[in-house]
């Protein structure tokens, strides 16, 4: 895993790279959450789609609800980008439309638009 630190209107973020899902539970993502903020001391992670398991994009596993949890119980905000127009279920596709409404976290289509929206927040 690689941790890419950046500088955006005032915010840090880190973009996080990795050749294999960094997100597999709650528990990875807390300790990628907490990871970035002690080696970078961002609380914002952009991440690519891929390194997210895709039981995440599950609704009925409620892994996606327990991930976005720790995040806002640690004060960490996340934009996962990529393309989401394969999946057809209305429920998550309600669940991405609520995120971008909000400040925590964000689904988008590229890494541009993830560092935009959350140096904008």
């Amino acid at each position: 895993m690689d941790i890419t630190y950046i500088k955006e209107n005032g915010k840090d973020i880190a973009v996080i790279s990795s050749d294999v899902p960094v997100i597999t539970d709650a528990q990875s993502a807390l300790d990628l959450a907490m990871t970035v903020k002690y080696e970078t001391g961002a609380a914002r992670l952009v991440l690519d789609k891929s390194l997210v398991c895709e039981d995440f994009f599950i609704l009925s596993t409620r892994l996606a609800g327990e991930i976005l949890q720790k995040f806002i119980n640690y004060h960490v905000k996340a934009a996962i980008f990529g393309d989401f127009s394969h999946y057809t279920s209305k429920p998550l596709h309600d669940f991405i439309y609520e995120s971008n409404q909000g400040k925590d976290f964000f689904f988008v289509s590229t890494k541009e638009e993830a560092l935009q929206r959350l140096a904008n927040i």
